[in-house]
């Protein structure tokens, strides 16, 4: 299987505006197929998509022995329930994150996934980005020496109580909509897991987090984050070492936010600065998902890093 054929589950807007033309311009993939009750929401994907084939309900796009994978943008509440269907009707599953709402629901995914021999992974395309990954071979490098903090920010301002994301029946919140790029960032770029969240600040709005400051340790160096949905749009990583600093500019929505650059500085105020323009990290999410499907390639993002993820999540809500 050279060419693999997508479905999507859903007409959300994400998919229409980023997933789903990311699927139709990725190389080895094809998006064949959308499952939606309302035509009216089919219609734009169509428009870039015009051999796509609409179903009507979830499980009939399932039931297509056409479909090798499915993308899965569904509310956060639902995102187990319909990983675990897509994997026993035998399709491959990038689902859209956070992939659960605690890190223990991550054992049944990891053992439907050993079960079935597919492919799922949660969509976490920041370390798909040539930004992440050469950031990463910088700091494994020893050009910053010693790492003794990272600090992570990402904010922006939705006070639409219709959006999903302040809804808290389904899994809406601050954390898990982008703690989860703060907090997953930095265990990838320092391969590292934290030791103990000792403070955590956080704030609720209609019973979802809407701001949280947070403190963490990591072994032989501090971590704090802000992550808001009520403050002005910013988005920054800075990686604090003895010798060196480095700094990512928008390191989880380039093309999106702003250019994706790395900025350098080490002794004597020497300033390099690396700049990533035209990179979609969400093509290259598809086409690294694609080479695991076809090829039996390592997936830079398997369900454990996740769970990983979600687990210092639990630890910040536990904290506050």
């Amino acid at each position: 299987m050279d060419i693999v054929n997508w479905g999507i589950l859903g007409a959300a807007q994400f998919a229409c505006e980023q997933m789903g033309p990311a699927i139709h311009a990725a190389r080895g993939a094809r998006l064949a197929a959308l499952a939606t009750s309302s035509a009216e929401k089919a219609a734009p994907f169509s428009a870039f998509a015009p051999d796509l084939k609409v179903y009507t309900d979830y499980d009939a796009l399932l039931a297509d022995p056409d479909i090798d994978a499915v993308y899965i943008p569904l509310p956060n509440h639902l995102h187990v329930e319909w990983t675990l269907k897509a994997l026993k009707a035998g399709k491959h599953v990038l689902c859209e994150k956070p992939m659960t709402m605690q890190a223990a629901e991550f054992d049944r995914l990891i053992a439907a996934r050993d079960t079935s021999g597919l492919l799922a992974a949660e969509a976490f395309m920041i370390v798909h980005h040539p930004q992440m990954t050469r950031a990463r071979e910088i700091i494994a490098s020893g050009a910053l020496g010693r790492v003794r903090h990272v600090g992570a920010t990402f904010s922006f301002f939705n006070d639409d109580t219709d959006n999903i994301r302040n809804k808290p029946a389904a899994g809406g919140g601050g954390l898990p909509d982008i703690g989860i790029y703060t907090f997953g960032s930095v265990r990838f770029l320092t391969g590292q897991e934290p030791l103990s969240i000792p403070y955590a600040k956080i704030d609720y709005e209609n019973g979802v987090d809407v701001f949280a400051q947070v403190a963490a340790r990591f072994e032989g160096f501090d971590y704090s984050a802000t992550v808001s949905m009520r403050m002005f749009p910013r988005q920054e990583i800075v990686v604090h070492g003895e010798k060196g600093v480095l700094r990512l500019s928008c390191p989880f929505n380039p093309t999106v936010h702003s250019q994706a650059e790395l900025h350098l500085e080490t002794e004597k105020n020497v300033i390099t600065t690396e700049r990533f323009p035209g990179t979609n990290h969400y093509i290259e999410q598809v086409e690294a998902f694609g080479r695991s499907v076809t090829t039996g390639a390592a997936y830079p993002c398997p369900l454990e890093f996740s769970k990983g993820t979600q687990a210092m999540i639990d630890m910040a809500y536990a904290a506050r």
